[in-house]
């Protein structure tokens, strides 16, 4: 490393020396059999979480949270940036309203929740971010109100590469002015750059080419990255993504911003096509996650720096629409039982928990696979039906309601819907589809056809 490069360097660890550490989750509420927050939040004390964030402002989440040694992260929603970022008194009302009563328990407010991901928001959110950011940070401290650190949440693709990560950068299309301002407020606030890390998705993207153990955190030396333009060796993926992200600030002369993971976890569950979303390896991901931050061992560019982080998610959620794995992040299912045992001091290394079987989906489902009515679809009102087949088809039959079909499975409304889902699945699947269609599908790997009625399929 040169010396100019090793001074920086230092000096940015000496600044962040304070940086807080603990492992916290992510409570989501969108379930509609999830436990009242009492018991949401004794479950997050039952495996030692040091926090909990939420999506909103929640009062009766908060009385609860308020009551114990959690730390709380709450969040102002996208859809207010705009008018707290112009309006002072809008930011006044919503710290008087929201965070006031619980003040002193609180200790980080997300503003927003990656808006730089939102392209719609290019001329509108984007440049009212640091604003809104700004207008809460000034109604807190008008309220003395002065240790509750203000800061956004980002995805990691902000970032045009991770390989390597000493290569980082922002991305080309966000204005220098928005996120220097944003840079300039974290740094003169002695707040947190908090990012949304997941190396499930980075790793299901480049399975071909990436191990799985390098992204649970249990690589063998061969499958190490190194960089050569640090000379530093990554043992794993989540180091690799926030070292980026490190390097990425030093580039525009912050480096020595705190950096903290506002979410982070790994899917118990997915789709067919889903490749490596098991209990298994997201019991490894946290597990391995747990024992690694509370070592504080830091990042190869920060070593031995605490940061904060939350795991996601608390629930498994079934009201979160998108692929199966959109509804299988939680440590926990609603019925209040563990998806598998954690603790998030990471006192317990792996092999100290009882087995759980191997998943059989690290690598690509080689068959074939159908998207069809599930059995809520099956069960809706006919009216329901009929609305749902309009929608898709546009009142047309998505050419897949052919009448060999209508003979062999019955002449119904759920098997016409049934023909017209998995047409459009099949069609649209390699933009991003996924098989859910307001939750009245499900993906198979079962022919829904019989004798000439042939359902079109995809082989994974």
């Amino acid at each position: 490393m040169a010396p100019f490069i090793l001074l920086l360097f230092v000096s940015s660890l000496a600044s962040i020396s304070t940086s807080a550490q603990f492992l916290g989750v992510n409570y989501g509420t969108l379930g509609d059999n999830l436990p009242a927050p009492d018991r949401a939040i004794q479950l997050i004390q039952s495996i030692s979480g040091g926090g909990v964030r939420i999506y909103d402002a929640n009062s009766t989440i908060l009385q609860v949270a308020s009551r114990t040694k959690l730390r709380i992260a709450v969040s102002v929603p996208n859809e207010l940036i705009i008018s707290i970022a112009y309006d002072q008194s809008a930011a006044d009302t919503w710290v008087t309203t929201n965070i006031l009563p619980f003040g002193k328990h609180i200790t980080y407010i997300f503003v927003g929740n990656e808006i730089l991901s939102d392209l719609n928001g290019t001329s509108s959110t984007w440049p009212a971010l640091v604003p809104a950011m700004t207008n809460i940070y000034r109604a807190l401290q008008a309220k003395s109100l002065k240790s509750i650190l203000v800061s956004t949440p980002f995805a990691m693709d902000f970032i045009d590469t991770i390989l390597p990560p000493s290569s980082a950068q922002f991305r080309s299309d966000i204005p220098y002015s928005i996120i220097s301002s944003l840079l300039k407020f974290l740094n003169d606030t002695n707040s947190y750059f908090f990012v949304q890390a997941y190396p499930y998705f980075e790793w299901s993207e480049n399975y071909n080419t990436t191990n799985l153990d390098y992204a649970l955190f249990r690589a063998k030396s061969k499958d190490y990255f190194f960089d050569s333009g640090t000379n530093l060796t990554y043992m794993n993926l989540l180091d690799q993504m926030l070292d980026s992200v490190i390097s990425a600030m030093g580039k525009l002369g912050y480096g020595d911003i705190k950096l903290g993971i506002s979410e982070t976890g790994w899917p118990n569950a997915g789709d067919v096509t889903q490749v490596g979303a098991s209990v298994y390896n997201a019991a490894m991901y946290n597990r391995n996650l747990a024992h690694k931050l509370g070592a504080r061992k830091g990042t190869p560019l920060r070593p031995k720096v605490a940061m904060p982080a939350f795991v996601f998610s608390l629930f498994n959620e079934n009201l979160k629409g998108g692929f199966e794995t959109e509804r299988h992040w939680g440590l926990f299912n609603p019925d209040e039982t563990a998806v598998y045992p954690v603790d998030l001091m990471g006192r317990k290394l792996t092999g100290a928990y009882p087995p759980i079987p191997l998943p059989t989906n690290n690598k690509p489902y080689p068959g074939r696979v159908w998207c069809v009515l599930n059995s809520k679809g099956w069960n809706s009102d006919p009216s329901f039906l009929v609305d749902e087949i309009t929608k898709l088809c546009k009142g047309g039959d998505c050419k897949g309601n052919n009448g060999d079909c209508r003979r062999f499975l019955g002449d119904s409304l759920q098997v016409a819907l049934t023909m017209s889902i998995n047409y459009l699945w099949q069609q649209s699947r390699d933009t991003g589809m996924p098989c859910y269609f307001d939750g009245l599908a499900h993906e198979t790997t079962s022919d829904p056809g019989m004798y000439s009625c042939v359902f079109p399929y995809t082989k994974t």
